[in-house]
């Protein structure tokens, strides 16, 4: 059986043991480029980064770090730690990850998932109570993108449909896209 080895990180702002001090977010974020990198020369197979929307980590916007890591490495798998595709567009989650996939040069991985945290639910004004159906609907759509272009998708909550091409306009659309496993 073949496995991958590699770093998860959340990017926390967790107090240096030393100092006490959290770093900052834009060092934290620097820091991760940097482990990205040395992971990369190190030949592990796998970086992935998670996604939270609190003050006490980092990183919300996986996809923009780890386009940043992509130009920072060269063979190292670069994924998401989770996307939390509950109270995310799948559409924009595809095309930020197809678009990473295109500057990574097809090394773009999605782990979509309902994250450990509540937070971005009201954030993003959804509501809680739809935790369950909103993933069902959305990792449903996440997984018609990948495998066809035009869609045509007719969810189950209110959260929309959808018919047409989300690719368009993206160079190399015609490629598979990134991988997407789910997580929780």
């Amino acid at each position: 059986m073949a496995f991958e080895l590699g770093i998860y990180h959340f990017g926390e702002l967790a107090p240096d043991p030393v100092t006490g001090r959290p770093p900052t977010p834009g060092v934290r974020i620097r820091e991760l480029i940097e482990q990205a990198k040395v992971a990369d020369q190190s030949g592990l197979d796998i970086f992935a980064v998670g996604e939270h929307h609190r003050g006490d980590f980092a990183v919300s916007a996986p996809a923009v770090v780890l386009a940043a890591m992509a130009e920072n490495t060269r063979d190292i798998k670069l994924s998401s730690a989770v996307t939390v595709l509950s109270s995310d567009d799948p559409v924009r989650v595809f095309q930020q990850f197809a678009t990473l996939d295109l500057i990574s040069g097809g090394r773009a991985e999605i782990i979509a998932g309902r994250g450990s945290y509540i937070e971005s639910f009201p954030l993003f004004g959804y509501d809680l109570n739809d935790y369950s159906e909103l993933f069902a609907d959305k990792l449903d759509l996440l997984q018609k993108l990948r495998a066809e272009n035009p869609v045509t998708w007719q969810g189950t909550t209110l959260w929309g449909s959808i018919i047409g091409s989300v690719l368009d306009g993206l160079a190399g659309a015609d490629q598979p896209g990134p991988s997407a496993p789910t997580g929780c």
